[in-house]
């Protein structure tokens, strides 16, 4: 049986600019693939090759797979949409297969928009993936289809999901197979050096209303540390890797295993090989002031900090558990840790203003990070602030929700004027560091590093890739009225999709009546029901998941 991955063919001028970065999602499955016997397996990098829908088509038609399987983010769906368009065209005895964040929530949305999918894959993929490939191997798709859990499908009109698939409660047990990667294409641009995106967590605990991560992997669950380092040893012993970015979203979590993690780093010696980066929580730089010199000895050299508003207004609406002054203190103790700092700002929310953007700019020059990134405010179609703002949200063209394409409007300006002036900031920001900070803090390591990273920024502005610049016809201030941001206006939420928001705003809705009910009678608790919580899915994975552990220990007590 042969299973052909595709990564689509989707570019922003966003996080592409510093790096092309390994797709680690084909590593896990392919992991999960071979261990379950599937050998014949390939996988086609569209976004790194930049492989048009041309080419894409003759290596499928020449490949000729039984299962072909895509992922998508928001911003890709429709290049992985169009990936499976093209696998229907040329292979169209296989069954195609979409998975990824974007498909696992808007898996109504995708099978209207694009009804030559077979299945969606929703949540973890790699027990999904090999039940699907079992299925089709032994004969039994589609006609027990039903049986999968975890997964999405088109039955004539009608679009049918399986109870969720219980979490992957051991993660030591998933071996990637980081050799189906061509690792000399995935290059780090500020070291000039080849870059991973190893995963030490999944979840978070945390529920800002803007994220999505906690829904998706929904229980946070870590691994071993020695058995992360050993997978990060392999990746530099056979593919030469000299960085990695920990793809977890708060991987300081668990400070215990975090300095676990590190005291194994350093144990074998790997902070001379190899070094690392990680995006991570004001409050945990705060809570870890004393460990700081030691992350850095174990080759932790920068750090993303999600100080996300300049206002203190925006943390609140973001749950964001900081004030605005945490920040800097946060920066102050990474710079002496001798750790790199990147300030994430979070703008073009509908109380955007000129002044709040040059505040956030004032906040960057004082806390002087030595990176800083002002990213358009995306909401995911599927975050409680997306339903929040409500006819707010004028723009359903999701290949526009890519952090650097402003889809919501400010009350106070219009979206040539916001990108105008969040580019101000990236410029004197840049200048300003390039002259007087880059060249002339620190020797050696620090040096290169800060210049590589200045190196990264001009590259891609001079290209005109940076921020899609180019695309949006965007040259400077005096190019504002010629800027075109090229959103689809014939996209919109299908029917199915609103109705399956409508229903899940109803089963809360309900819920919560009962509980102030039961409140109002002397009864309830304090606490949110698990209705209220968990969509009808979720729910159906979480007694399955309970049912399952309840078998486990009665075997276990028979034993």
């Amino acid at each position: 049986m042969r299973i052909v991955l595709v990564h689509p063919n989707y570019q922003s001028g966003g996080a592409e600019i510093a790096g092309r970065w390994p797709p680690a999602w084909a590593a896990y499955l392919a992991g999960s693939l071979k261990k379950a016997g599937y050998t014949d397996l390939h996988f086609i990098d569209a976004m790194t090759d930049n492989i048009g829908e041309e080419e894409l088509g003759r290596m499928l038609e020449e490949l000729q797979p039984d299962l072909v399987g895509v992922t998508s983010i928001t911003p890709s769906i429709y290049a992985a949409e169009g990936v499976m368009e093209v696998a229907l065209r040329k292979c169209p005895n296989a069954v195609r297969c979409i998975g990824g964040v974007h498909a696992t929530f808007m898996f109504k949305q995708v099978l209207s928009e694009a009804p030559w999918i077979d299945v969606v894959v929703r949540g973890e993929g790699e027990e999904i993936i090999v039940e699907l490939a079992d299925a089709i191997r032994d004969g039994r798709w589609p006609a027990e289809r039903d049986k999968i859990l975890g997964i999405a499908y088109r039955d004539g009109e009608t679009i049918t999901a399986t109870a969720a698939a219980p979490t992957i409660k051991d993660l030591d047990a998933i071996e990637p197979d980081w050799s189906i990667l061509e690792w000399e294409k995935y290059i780090y641009e500020p070291l000039n050096t080849r870059v991973a995106i190893p995963n030490m967590a999944r979840g978070c605990p945390f529920t800002c209303s803007f994220c999505s991560q906690w829904k998706f992997w929904r229980d946070y669950r870590i691994r071993d540390p020695k058995k992360v380092v050993d997978e990060i040893e392999n990746l530099v012993n056979n593919h030469k890797v000299g960085f990695f970015i920990l793809a977890d979203e708060e991987p300081t979590i668990n400070r215990k295993k975090f300095i676990a993690f590190c005291e194994e780093l350093i144990a074998r010696d790997l902070p001379k090989r190899i070094q690392w980066g990680i995006n991570t929580r004001v409050t945990d730089i705060l809570r870890d002031e004393e460990y700081l010199a030691f992350y850095r000895k174990a080759g932790l050299v920068h750090v993303s900090l999600g100080t996300e508003a300049a206002a203190q207004l925006k943390l609140d609406l973001f749950h964001k558990e900081t004030k605005v002054e945490d920040n800097k203190r946060a920066i102050e103790l990474l710079r002496k840790a001798d750790i790199f700092t990147e300030a994430q700002f979070i703008v073009g929310l509908e109380n955007e203003t000129a002044e709040t953007l040059e505040e956030t700019y004032q906040m960057a020059k004082d806390w002087d990070p030595d990176l800083a990134n002002w990213s358009m405010y995306t909401p995911w179609p599927f975050s409680s602030l997306f339903h929040e703002l409500g006819d707010k949200v004028e723009v359903f063209d999701f290949s526009k929700y890519n952090f650097v394409t402003p889809i919501m409007k400010p009350a106070a300006m219009d979206r040539a004027e916001l990108l105008d002036r969040v580019m101000s900031n990236y410029r004197r920001f840049y200048i300003r560091k390039a002259l007087f900070h880059y060249p002339w803090r620190g020797i050696g390591y620090r040096r290169r590093y800060l210049l590589g990273c200045l190196k990264a920024f001009l590259k891609a502005g001079f290209q005109r890739k940076f921020y899609d610049l180019g695309r949006v016809n965007y040259w400077g201030p005096q190019s504002k009225k010629g800027v075109d941001f090229q959103f689809d206006q014939t996209r919109g939420i299908a029917q199915a999709q609103e109705e399956d928001w409508e229903a899940a705003a109803d089963r809360a809705a309900r819920a919560r009546a009962k509980r102030m009910d039961a409140m109002a009678c002397g009864g309830g608790d304090e606490q949110l029901s698990d209705e209220e919580l968990y969509t009808a899915e979720e729910l159906a994975a979480r007694r399955a998941a309970k049912a399952k552990d309840a078998a486990d220990q009665g075997s276990v007590a028979a034993e």
